[in-house]
């Protein structure tokens, strides 16, 4: 323990604020780490990159997008989700059940579809985000208009 404290720098003695700082209750390293003035660590300019790749490897690993399916048709279809699916436009509604119906197909054939026709993840789009979020917002007002 005491090679330790001497790696670190000492007990600290030596050093009025650090004396007055244990006095205090706190911790000598906590104090000689205020005092210390280090160079900040620059922000990783990556970082959004490996989120962004993070994400499209987990987007992969679910699998639905072999399936033809997009983000949006493996929500879990609660109230919200029901409401919001009766507003959608015809086609895009038709499009849905298309893409549920084809991966219903291939689920039970236990096959997927040739790699070209995944679903990548640029390529998919929350379609029925718009709907929902305005499906919750009225939802809210709701409950708080009755609340009155």
């Amino acid at each position: 323990m005491r090679k330790r404290r001497a790696a670190i720098g000492g007990t600290g003695a030596s050093c009025p604020a650090l004396r007055a700082w244990g006095r205090r209750g706190v911790t000598q390293q906590a104090a000689r780490a205020s005092e210390v003035k280090m160079a900040a660590r620059a922000p990783v300019s990556g970082g959004g990159r490996l989120l962004e790749s993070i994400r499209k490897w987990y987007y992969n690993a679910a699998g639905f997008n072999k399936l033809g399916l997009m983000r949006d048709d493996v929500l879990y279809e609660d109230d919200d989700v029901k409401e919001a699916l009766k507003r959608l436009p015809e086609p895009l509604y038709n499009e849905r059940i298309f893409r549920m119906k084809r991966a219903l197909d291939l689920s039970l054939k236990h096959q997927i579809l040739p790699k070209e026709q995944w679903v990548k993840y640029e390529e998919d789009k929350r379609y029925l985000e718009p709907y929902l979020k305005e499906v919750i917002r009225e939802r809210l007002e709701r409950e708080a208009w009755n609340k009155k």
